[in-house]
């Protein structure tokens, strides 16, 4: 990898604005509040909707490739309220199959525990990344999410580029 350039970042906090571009940043509200702004606009209707619990393990904060899902919006969640990083990118026409992210646009988020991300159908994410040993994270997509709508690009071959997170 000695022709990567390694970026390092400090990830920005998460927050409903700087979200916007992505997806919905999802915060706790109080029971009963009706839909609105606050909300996730969920796209599942192009499969079977699946909610599951993923472990994940420790990895290098080093984001050198970036994926999006053309069919369905995805949600994530840490389960044990620990904090975590994504990289995103804004989608782009998520019905261009060939499309690539402007690695220019990749921003990194730092997010709180006690909150969940609602990404866009056709955003570009690379991550969840976190320092924890391991993390459980719920993720909502598609039955066959990861067989058949997981378009990555390889920053670090594509064009040349990492970004290292330096929480």
């Amino acid at each position: 990898m000695s022709d990567v350039r390694i970026t390092a970042v400090v990830p920005e906090m998460a927050t409903p604005e700087a979200i916007a571009p992505f997806g919905t940043l999802i915060e706790a509200g109080e029971d009963g509040t009706p839909f609105g702004d606050a909300d996730a606009r969920l796209e599942l209707g192009r499969g079977t909707p699946r909610l599951y619990i993923m472990r994940l393990r420790q990895r290098p904060l080093l984001v050198r490739g970036i994926t999006r899902h053309t069919r369905v919006t995805q949600c994530l969640a840490a389960t044990m309220g620990g904090e975590w990083f994504i990289g995103l990118a804004p989608p782009i026409d998520a019905d261009l199959p060939d499309a690539k992210p402007d690695p220019a646009a990749i921003r990194i988020f730092r997010i709180p525990g006690d909150k969940a991300l609602a990404l866009h159908r056709g955003t570009w994410h690379a991550g969840p990344f976190f320092e924890a040993e391991t993390q459980d994270f719920l993720n909502l997509e598609l039955a066959d999410t990861n067989e058949v709508d997981h378009h990555t690009v390889r920053l670090d071959t594509e064009f040349g580029i990492a970004f290292a997170i330096t929480p």
